[in-house]
């Protein structure tokens, strides 16, 4: 078996993650969290344990609660609609979306035409709600907007997208506009896990993602696996492995998306059992992000940390 580094967590998740369990450490249970605070049922299900409440629209928080706006990033009505009802808003946006959204009203006011380059299911509420922008997502295969060729367009891109379709959709678009500022906001993160997913499937003979089918950083490392000619399978634990996946296969290759606990890849290499396990990558991953300037004077009780790629050593 190999196991490719970097995996699982990243440092916007580890912050989300702390940023619910310091609230119910200070504000005591229900902790509302509008949206799944990352796209992981077992993450979201060990916060609900300890009292937090997930919620889909700000209206079915209870006037005066506690609400954690989740890492995806939520639109300027989220935060409109929460201080009618009254609610202490803890902002766990990933910062690297912030800047997205940033960086949407900084074209926005200079009067650029806005492409968000994105998935349409996944969650670019919150980006879409900075101004009037186009989607084009590439799994669409769309045409791009019916503007004047000489229009200034400004170019953003959902951090958690396919470093190559992404590419693709940009050459697109320069060749239909003449003057285009583009903005690479694929996190790091993103880019480190499909690069060591590129590597894996230059050994194996069938990748594991680990992760949530909702997830769309852990889509995006299937298709990578898929895309180099290697069977990929994106399983969420043990229980969803198929014995017929591993008929005559001797190299198995594991990954994990941004939201994955590393319990769960350990608990998918227990169940396959290897003989060995060699560690591709080893990618260092040292970037930390601030909590919110309300919680800067908590010790964060790092159980997410404690789920990441560096506590386990399979």
């Amino acid at each position: 078996m190999f196991l490719a580094a970097p995996r699982g967590f990243c440092a916007g998740v580890v912050r989300a993650v702390d940023i619910v369990e310091i609230a119910l450490e200070r504000h005591g249970a229900p902790v509302y969290v509008k949206h799944e605070i990352v796209h992981n049922p077992h993450v979201v299900s060990d916060l609900e344990s300890q009292g937090a409440v997930t919620v889909e629209t700000v209206d079915e928080i209870p006037e005066g609660s506690v609400v954690v706006f989740s890492a995806h990033g939520s639109p300027p009505a989220d935060y409109d609609a929460a201080k009618k009802r009254s609610l202490n808003v803890i902002d766990a946006t990933c910062p690297l979306v912030t800047r997205v959204h940033n960086e949407a009203k900084k074209y926005h006011r200079e009067g650029k035409r806005i492409i968000l380059v994105g998935h349409r299911g996944h969650q670019v509420k919150g980006t879409t709600g900075q101004g009037d922008m186009a989607l084009m997502d590439d799994q669409e295969d769309p045409n791009t907007p019916d503007w004047d060729p000489d229009t200034e367009v400004a170019v953003l891109t959902q951090t958690t997208l396919s470093v190559e379709d992404t590419a693709s959709m940009v050459d697109r678009i320069n060749s239909a506009f003449s003057n285009v500022t583009v903005r690479n906001d694929i996190c790091y993160a993103t880019t480190n896990r499909q690069s060591a997913v590129k590597e894996l499937a230059d050994l194996v003979e069938v990748v594991l993602v680990v992760g949530s089918q909702t997830s769309s950083n852990c889509r995006r490392l299937r298709e990578v696996a898929e895309r180099a000619g290697v069977p990929a399978f994106l399983i969420n634990g043990p229980d969803e492995l198929v014995e017929s996946w591993f008929d005559g296969i001797s190299r198995v290759g594991v990954s994990s998306g941004a939201s994955t606990p590393e319990s769960l890849v350990q608990a998918v290499c227990d169940a396959l059992n290897p003989e060995s396990v060699k560690h591709l990558g080893l990618a260092s991953e040292d970037i930390e992000f601030t909590l919110p300037m309300e919680m800067r004077d908590a010790e964060p009780p790092r159980r997410s940390s404690a789920w990441s790629t560096e506590s386990r050593d399979v």
